[in-house]
């Protein structure tokens, strides 16, 4: 078991085990505020429940992003819920990990779709605009890197993605130094993610260095 995972084993039954706002900044400019917040699940079994909320309303129409994922005690996905609230086009997505297999429901104003991805574990959930889905992504990063499986239900996209710790290195965080734990994932559409850990493994940024994006933790008021 990593470090990380025992903090997150001594934190578990105290939840939240993290919580707090991402400032997303494309080209410098702000476009969207990402609360999330990870707690203990209520299955006796063990596990977590992320849920995030980001709202993009720099332009118009608003929309607001609003996934929950359960994951299993291992850190993987096991169902996800998931409002679009789009006024051009709102639409609940339902999906359900099972036996290797991610079964999808998008139910929109009239039309209702299902699809069918193979995910061989380990298996997340993403999303392109959605930027707290990558803390249980870097849970799974070792110092060899290590092969995961990433869906993309709204985009309607599986991806395979290697996921690698780097340790504890110096960036930025808000301007400010920072040594902070240094998660790669690479390959799929993105190419490169760095996401960046702080202290007991809590979330402080995640950087898309060939889309121009930074989702920085804000300090807490």
């Amino acid at each position: 078991m990593t470090a990380l995972w025992l903090v997150l084993a001594v934190l578990h039954g105290q939840g939240p085990v993290d919580e707090g706002t991402l400032l997303v900044r494309q080209d410098t400019v702000e476009i969207a505020r990402e609360a999330f917040r990870l707690t203990p699940a209520r299955a006796t079994s063990g596990g977590w429940t992320l849920g995030t909320t980001i709202r993009f309303d720099r332009s118009r129409p608003v929309v607001v992003l609003d996934p929950i994922v359960e994951l299993g005690p291992d850190s993987g996905a096991t169902t996800l819920e998931y409002t679009v609230a789009d006024p051009r086009e709102p639409l609940r997505i339902l999906g359900q990990f099972a036996r290797g297999r991610f079964v999808v429901r998008m139910l929109g104003r009239r039309t209702e779709r299902a699809r069918e991805f193979p995910a061989p574990p380990p298996a997340v959930v993403l999303d392109d605009s959605v930027f707290a889905l990558y803390l249980p992504v870097a849970w799974l990063g070792r110092a060899r890197p290590a092969q995961v499986t990433a869906l993309f239900p709204r985009a309607g996209r599986r991806e395979l993605l290697a996921v690698q710790d780097l340790g504890i290195e110096p960036t930025t965080l808000n301007r400010d130094p920072a040594d902070l734990r240094h998660i790669t994932v690479t390959g799929g559409e993105n190419r490169l993610v760095h996401v960046w850990l702080g202290a007991e493994g809590r979330l402080a940024k995640v950087e898309i260095p060939s889309r121009g994006l930074v989702a920085a933790r804000q300090p807490a008021r």
